[in-house]
C-alpha cells in the first residue's frame, strides 16, 4: 500500500496534475459562462480541481510527461498549458464580444448609449441593449450545450497537444486565432446591420421632414421615435438574430475543435 501511494503521489504525477489544472484554469479564465458571470472565485477553483481530478487518470495513462528539473522548465510548461486553455475560451468568447459590439452600434442610433448599467457578463458598464443581447446569446449558448463542447475541445487538446515541451506556438496557430478574431467584427456587423440601416434611413427621412416643415421641432419628435422604432426593430429581428448567432456559434465551436 505504501508503494502504491508513493507511485500516486510521485513528483511527476503531482506536476502533471498541476499542469492539467492550469490548462483547465486557462479555459475558465476566458470562456463564456465560466468567466463572464459573477461566479465566486472559490467555486471556479474547486470546479477546476474537480474536473482536473476526473481527467487526470485518463491523461496520466496516455502521457509521456517528462518532469522538468528546474523552475524555468516548469514555468514554460505551465505558461504553455494556461495559454492553450485561454485560447480555447477566448475564441468561444468572440461571439459574445461581437454581440455586445453590434448592440453598441445601433444603441447609439437609438439614443440609448447613455443609459448604462453594470453588465454582469463583463463586469463593466454597458448600454441596456447590449446587456439584453448578451443574455440572448447566453441562452443560445446554453441551448446548444456549448459549454460541454468547450470541455470536449479541452479534453481533445490533451491528445493533440500533450503536456510537456512538445508544442511550440507557430505561425499557423497565430493565423487561426487572428482570423477568428477578425470574424468578430463581421459577426457584429451581421447582428447590427439590419437594425442600424433602418434607423439610419429613419434619420434621413426625418431630415427631409425637417426641411419640408421648418417650423416643426423635429428634435422633440425624433428622440422618442428613435427609442420606439429601435425597440420595435429589436423585437422584430429577435428571432432572425437568434438563428444567425446559433449558426455562428456552431461554426466557431467547430473551428475551436480544429484549432490545435
Amino acid at each position: 500500500m505504501d508503494f502504491t501511494l508513493l507511485q500516486i503521489f510521485s513528483p511527476a504525477n503531482i506536476l502533471l496534475f498541476i499542469a492539467v489544472f492550469v490548462r483547465i484554469g486557462g479555459l475558465f479564465a476566458s470562456a463564456p459562462l465560466y468567466s463572464t458571470y459573477p461566479i465566486p472565485t472559490q467555486v471556479k477553483i474547486w470546479l477546476t480541481a474537480f474536473i482536473a481530478f476526473i481527467l487526470f487518470p485518463i491523461i496520466q495513462a496516455h502521457s509521456n510527461f517528462v518532469m522538468p528539473h528546474d523552475m524555468v522548465g516548469l514555468s514554460c510548461i505551465l505558461i504553455k498549458e494556461f495559454a492553450i486553455g485561454y485560447i480555447i475560451g477566448f475564441c468561444a468568447n468572440l461571439v459574445f464580444m461581437a454581440a455586445e459590439l453590434g448592440a453598441n452600434m445601433f444603441s447609439i442610433q437609438m439614443g440609448l448609449s447613455i443609459s448604462q448599467a453594470l453588465n454582469p457578463a463583463s463586469g463593466t458598464a454597458s448600454p441596456i441593449i447590449s446587456q439584453a443581447f448578451t443574455l440572448l446569446i447566453t441562452m443560445v449558448f446554453i441551448s446548444l450545450n456549448a459549454h460541454q463542447w468547450l470541455l470536449s475541445s479541452l479534453y481533445s487538446s490533451f491528445a493533440h497537444v500533450p503536456i510537456g515541451y512538445s508544442f511550440i506556438f507557430d505561425g499557423a496557430l497565430v493565423q487561426k486565432v487572428i482570423y477568428m478574431t477578425g470574424q468578430m467584427f463581421a459577426i457584429a456587423i451581421g447582428i447590427s446591420m439590419p437594425i442600424f440601416s433602418i434607423l439610419l434611413i429613419k434619420d434621413i427621412l426625418l431630415g427631409f421632414v425637417s426641411k419640408l416643415m421648418p417650423t416643426m421641432n423635429i428634435f422633440m419628435v425624433a428622440m422618442p421615435l428613435k427609442v420606439f422604432v429601435g425597440l420595435l426593430l429589436c423585437m422584430i429581428f429577435m428571432r432572425p438574430i437568434t438563428e444567425y448567432t446559433r449558426l455562428v456559434l456552431e461554426k466557431i465551436l467547430t473551428q475551436i475543435a480544429l484549432i490545435f
